[in-house]
């Protein structure tokens, strides 16, 4: 995981790459969106805002063709993380939908508006549904340009 204290610092760091730039050209055209509607940028990288509470199910959250940018606009929540080689498969991965749910313990950690995170493809996620936040969620692509499956 990779934590930016602000939007600025992480277009400072990640300048460079279709994928990193894409991600820019997300987050600035988020004035122009609906909530909880998927938007792409070319074919490496779907987003959306999330507001509200995010549900947690107990388990953690890993996948392997994405991995998530969350930048906070507004609120707070607590993500605990873990290695996913740290935690028992609970429910194996589906290609379908790119997921697999763990279970186990790992770090918690509490973000806020401003923050950008970088979830990376080793470790799982689970959120703790214990604030209301306002957040832009980008799944970007592991590959250079493009999806495998295209």
């Amino acid at each position: 995981m990779i934590v930016l204290n602000d939007y600025d610092q992480f277009k400072v760091v990640y300048r460079s790459g279709k994928k990193w730039n894409r991600c820019v050209e997300a987050i600035e055209n988020i004035q122009n969106i609906k909530d909880g509607v998927m938007h792409s940028v070319g074919d490496s990288l779907v987003y959306m805002i999330f507001d509200g509470t995010e549900k947690d199910n107990g388990l953690f959250t890993s996948t392997r063709r994405y991995f998530d940018v969350h930048y906070y606009l507004d609120g707070e929540e607590t993500v605990e993380v873990a290695k996913k080689s740290d935690l028992t498969v609970k429910e194996a991965y589906q290609d379908e939908t790119d997921r697999e749910y763990l279970e186990g313990s790992g770090q918690k950690h509490t973000f806020s508006k401003g923050q950008v995170v970088i979830y990376e493809n080793d470790e799982a996620m689970r959120f703790l549904g214990d604030g209301k936040v306002r957040k832009v969620v980008l799944k970007v692509t592991i590959e250079d340009t493009y999806m495998l499956n295209k």
